[in-house]
């Protein structure tokens, strides 16, 4: 492999204000964002009675999404 290669390959920090932070961290707190979102309008159509552990699935909403997130929309 090129080493040319390798340093396309490796991911970028995102400035914000000054301040580098990782991918991950940015995907993460917009999980964490849109499972807050989406637990809101599920408990406004009474949707979480039908989870045996609404918690679990509010975990598996911020896994699911911030993989997403940082799979299509953070750029690496």
């Amino acid at each position: 492999m090129n080493m040319n290669t390798f340093l396309f390959v490796a991911p970028r920090e995102i400035a914000l204000s000054d301040v580098y932070v990782p991918p991950l961290l940015v995907a993460a707190l917009l999980g964490l964002v849109l499972t807050s979102l989406t637990v809101r309008l599920m408990n406004k159509l009474r949707w979480h009675r039908f989870f045996i552990i609404p918690p679990l699935v509010e975990l598996s909403l911020t896994v699911i999404y911030t993989v997403l997130i940082g799979t299509f929309f953070i750029p690496s």
